[in-house]
This record gives structure tokens, C-alpha cells and sequence, in this order.
């Protein structure tokens, strides 16, 4: 079976394991975890900003950014799509109780685009609060949302004391496919998220980085949501490792999503791009068979995928995937 449901389904390699098994750990509750300790600092280094915490997933990420940043009836700008909306389970209603408002199309927007979405400050308006963008956007299959852009949003909401938090989950594979380090990535955010789990391989894992006072009270919300684990040095060094060795070689899953969009734009059932496809991930389109019916049929034939709508589906590469097997995952797709 070839499966391309989600680059979540990477399992860690011999030696990533290996790294678990010699982790020097520590109570990290009580702060006392020194792999914890590293990747933090590593990490908040990379991404260009004062400190970091490692969190277990990116959906607590994403929620102590906005628990942090925002109070109760807030809203949050938000890109078409955004992880926080479709794919964390009403979290941000359940914890942080903000509303999210949807400014742009297909995943991106503009500094624009955002100025004009900010709500009025009267009594009877919910105050914008926040600015929120997913770089790379899942959804969007993979889009990386333009740098530029990013700093002219950064600035435009900076001014009207907005904070802008980066959904960075596949931060690694903007930096890969768009040539700017994750620094350069990160510094034009208040906070922004990134995550181990998915192209890296690492078993589990994200981090929140940000100021250290934010970081301060990011911790602090970390433990009322449950988050708050003893020797995590296990998990800290898979994805230390994952960043000694895993970064450079996602342009090889980059190559791998390109191939894939190319021989599914000659099925005769299907509608794909290529030229729409940045990164890791192809959304594609069936031209009159149900999505769920074709991923069905994929299944059965030995291709795992999801389908993201009655007519869209999603193909993720990773680790676990190689060029032979895009190339018989194409000659099986063709009998579906």
C-alpha cells in the first residue's frame, strides 16, 4: 500500500530512534529536561525569536497563540481554509472563544486585504485582535504564502497593535522550496508555530516561539491544557535529529509531489496543475466521480488518499514515500 493520506504518517527511521533511545532527559515540568532545553533554544534561534516551548501538536501550538494574544470575543483574521478553522476541532471557539473571520482566497491574502477585514473599535464590534496566516497552507495544497506579503501584512497590523502569529507548520518546506532561511521566514512574526511530526518524521512534536514574556504565559497555558510532560527529552531528540537530517532532503518529497501532479493531469477522471504545486502537497480534482468514490477505488487499488471535498482530493509526499513509488502509485491510479 502507498500512502499519501498525510506526511503525518512518517515513522522514525533506525537512527532518529536511536537518538531517542541516548536522550539525556529531565522532569521538564520542573524545567529540568536538557534535550527539552536545547531544541527550545534551537529552535527559537531558527525561527527568529526570543525563546521557544515544545508543545505535543501543532493544534496546541496554534491554540496557546491564540489563548496568548487574544481575550474572549476577539477576532482573528484568518486566511481561506486555515488550520485553526477546518482541521483543530472548533478549539478556537472551545478554549480561546475568539471568532475567526476569513479575509483573501485560496489560503493567502494582502496587507490590503487585511487592513480592510479589521473590525471597527465600537462597543457593538468584536475587536480584531490578531492576524493569522498558515505558511505553507494545507489546504491550499501546499502554497507558500509570498515573503513579501508577509512583511507588509507584519507591518500594516504592527501599526494598529495587531500581532501577527505564523502557522508554521511546514515552515521547513517554505524554507526548502522558497530559498530563505526559517529565520527569515519567521522574523516578521509575533509568534509563530512549527512542526516536527510531518515532513521531518519526527513520532510527535511542535514548537511556539515568540517573545519571552509571551513564552512565559504560553507555558503557563500549556499546563492547564495538559500539556505539560515529564522526561519529553525522548521526543525533543527525534526532532533534534530530524533537524540535523531531515530538512534538506524535503526538496526530495518537493521533486516526488511535482511528479505526481504531472501524471495525474493525464488521467482522464481527474483535473490537476502541476504548475500549482510549491511543495510537498497536490489537490486535484475528479471531473464527475465523488471524490469519497475514487478514493475508494484508489484504496482498493493500493493508493491511500484523502478526499477534502465532494470533488477535491489531497496526495501528501514524505519520508516513507519514494520516486518508485510515485511512479507505481501513478500506474495503479490509471485503472481507477
Amino acid at each position: 500500500m502507498i500512502d499519501l493520506r498525510s506526511d503525518t504518517l512518517t515513522r522514525p527511521t533506525a537512527a532518529m530512534r536511536e537518538a531517542m533511545a541516548r536522550a539525556d532527559v529531565g522532569d521538564d515540568v520542573y524545567g529540568e529536561d536538557p534535550t527539552a532545553q536545547r531544541l527550545q533554544e534551537r529552535a527559537a534561534e531558527l525561527l527568529g525569536q526570543e525563546a521557544a516551548l515544545f508543545v505535543p501538536t501543532g493544534t496546541m501550538a496554534n491554540q496557546l497563540a491564540l489563548l496568548c494574544h487574544c481575550e474572549r470575543g476577539n477576532d482573528v483574521l484568518v486566511g481561506e481554509g486555515n488550520h485553526c478553522m477546518i482541521y483543530e476541532s472548533g478549539a478556537a471557539a472551545a478554549w480561546a472563544q475568539v471568532q475567526l473571520s476569513v479575509v483573501g482566497r485560496g489560503g493567502l491574502f494582502t496587507a490590503d486585504e487585511m487592513l480592510a477585514a479589521i473590525k471597527p473599535s465600537e462597543y457593538h464590534s468584536p475587536q480584531t485582535r490578531l492576524c493569522a496566516i498558515e505558511n505553507t497552507h494545507n489546504r491550499a495544497g501546499g502554497r507558500i504564502f509570498p515573503q513579501a506579503e508577509v512583511e507588509r501584512i507584519a507591518s500594516a497590523a504592527r501599526e494598529r497593535g495587531i500581532p501577527l502569529h505564523i502557522d508554521g507548520a511546514r515552515i521547513w518546506n517554505a524554507s526548502i522550496a522558497s530559498g530563505l532561511s526559517t529565520r527569515q521566514l519567521g522574523t516578521p512574526a509575533t509568534s509563530i508555530s512549527a512542526c516536527f511530526s510531518k515532513g521531518l518524521g519526527a513520532p510527535a512534536g511542535s514548537v511556539l516561539a515568540g517573545p519571552k514574556s509571551f513564552i512565559a504565559r504560553a507555558h503557563r497555558y500549556r499546563k492547564m491544557l495538559g500539556g505539560g510532560m515529564r522526561q519529553v527529552g525522548i521526543l525533543c531528540a527525534a526532532a533534534l535529529y530530524a533537524l540535523d537530517h531531515h530538512v534538506a532532503r524535503l526538496a526530495d518529497d518537493h521533486e516526488n509531489a511535482k511528479r505526481l501532479a504531472q501524471g495525474l493531469a493525464a488521467h482522464p477522471e481527474l483535473l490537476c496543475d502541476p504548475s500549482q504545486v510549491e511543495t510537498n502537497i497536490v489537490v486535484f480534482e475528479t471531473r464527475t466521480t465523488d471524490a469519497r468514490v475514487f478514493t475508494t477505488r484508489a484504496t482498493n487499488a493500493g493508493v491511500r488518499m484523502n478526499p477534502i471535498s465532494p470533488t477535491r482530493i489531497r496526495a501528501v509526499t514524505h519520508l516513507d514515500v519514494t520516486r518508485a513509488d510515485i511512479d507505481q502509485a501513478l500506474t495503479l491510479l490509471a485503472t481507477c
